[in-house]
Parts: structure tokens; C-alpha cells; sequence
């Protein structure tokens, strides 16, 4: 058996290579997605989304992170058997009053993010809330990349005994991504340490952290950005 045997048999049987299909590259139609509304500075804006999994005994466990985009920080990681749109808001102006206010936030069109009570806060806060178009993930590529390497590394790896374990091994895995691991879009560094270089776009005052969880009470003239 050589070359042109083989080739001549394949010939004769009408074989042939396929052809290497390009991916397709989904932009979506909505003006509200990552592709269509890049982030341009830290804090511009902000992604999250929920992400489900079990405990060992098979109760659910629901999981919510906002990353940066610009930044790739992860800010927050909750889990809880849970989240409801209350939670949610809680969990954002604890945020809001450590780092300061987002001049966006993308999500897709869940329940909890659609809620009236998230919209009206959003408003009072100031922050435009991008919902990306129904049933097009990628619209939300950030989060949802995120969700990939979480659901590798961590949902995939681990057997959660409790809520309060999952609390734990979350946040050691939160502070191990931001802090230990260096990303190549980022030129190799961590997302904190390339933070750090950013100008802040919406510095957190005495004020937000005191009303956070009052949105009337925030002060709304701190939403314009600094451009590093």
C-alpha cells in the first residue's frame, strides 16, 4: 500500500475532504448587545446573570455574578437556595456603595431583572439597564463566558454539602479568579491588578454608602464617567 494506491482507491470510491465550515458569528439584531454596546472604561458596564446547580442532597442552588466587562473583575458572586428580586437589589447596593454606580447593566430578559421593583431602582440610580434580545445568550457574551469557566472550574468540581460550603468555596474562587489568575485579552494580567491602572469612572461618596439601599437616596449627579 502506497500514496497513489490510496489515492487512486479514493478517487474511485468519489471520496472527498469536507470543507472547514466557518463559524458563524451571532451579532443578534438587539442594539442592547456586548458586540453593539462595548465597554469603553471600568465601570461602564456591568453583566450578570444566574447560573444553577445542586447541593448533595439535591436541593437547588442559584447562583448570581456581575462582572465588569471592561475589567473582567468578577464583583459579586451570591448564592443562595434563591435570589429573588429583592436580593438582587440588596446585592447591588452593597456593590454600588463599595465600588460606586455602573453607567450600564446587560442582562438577558429574566424574571428577576425584568421586575418592576429592579427597573424603578435602576432609574432612581440612574443606571440604564440593557436587556439584551430574547433567546440570544450571546447577546450577554461576558457573563456568559464567565458562567463557562465558573461551571468548569468550580459548579463542575465540586459537591456542595450546604449552602454555607458553596458560600465558602464561591468566594475563594471569586478572590482566586480576580486576584491569582491573569487573562490574555487583559495582556496577561489579573483582572484586579488591571483595575487598578483604571480611572474609576463613579467614585463611591459617604452618601451612597449610607442610603445604598434607598435609590431616591443616591446621589445622581456622580453618574457621569472619568475617562482614564
Amino acid at each position: 500500500m502506497n500514496r497513489k494506491r490510496v489515492y487512486r482507491l479514493w478517487r474511485a470510491e468519489g471520496l472527498r475532504v469536507p470543507r472547514r465550515q466557518r463559524k458563524k458569528r451571532h451579532l443578534g439584531h438587539s442594539a442592547n448587545g456586548c458586540t453593539r454596546r462595548r465597554a469603553e472604561h471600568k465601570d461602564h458596564v456591568w453583566a450578570w446573570d444566574f447560573i444553577h446547580d445542586r447541593s448533595h442532597d439535591g436541593r437547588p442552588l442559584k447562583w448570581l455574578s456581575i462582572v465588569d466587562e471592561y475589567t473582567r473583575e468578577c464583583l459579586a458572586l451570591e448564592v443562595g437556595r434563591g435570589i429573588t428580586a429583592d436580593r438582587v437589589i440588596d446585592v447591588l447596593g452593597e456593590l454600588f456603595a463599595v465600588r460606586g454606580l455602573p453607567r450600564h447593566i446587560r442582562s438577558d430578559n429574566g424574571p428577576e431583572f425584568v421586575a418592576g421593583a429592579i427597573r424603578q431602582w435602576l432609574e432612581h440610580a440612574r443606571v440604564e439597564a440593557l436587556y439584551i434580545e430574547p433567546g440570544s445568550p450571546w447577546e450577554n457574551g461576558y457573563a456568559e463566558s464567565f458562567h463557562g469557566r465558573l461551571r468548569d472550574e468550580l459548579l463542575s468540581r465540586e459537591e456542595f454539602t450546604n449552602l454555607a460550603e458553596a458560600r465558602a468555596l464561591g468566594t475563594a474562587w471569586r478572590l482566586e479568579y480576580n486576584h491569582r489568575r491573569p487573562h490574555s485579552s487583559l495582556g496577561y494580567r489579573t483582572p484586579a491588578e488591571f483595575a487598578a491602572g483604571c480611572a474609576a469612572s463613579v467614585r463611591p461618596t459617604a452618601s451612597l454608602r449610607q442610603h445604598s439601599r434607598n435609590p431616591e437616596c443616591l446621589p445622581l449627579t456622580v453618574t457621569q464617567p472619568i475617562l482614564s
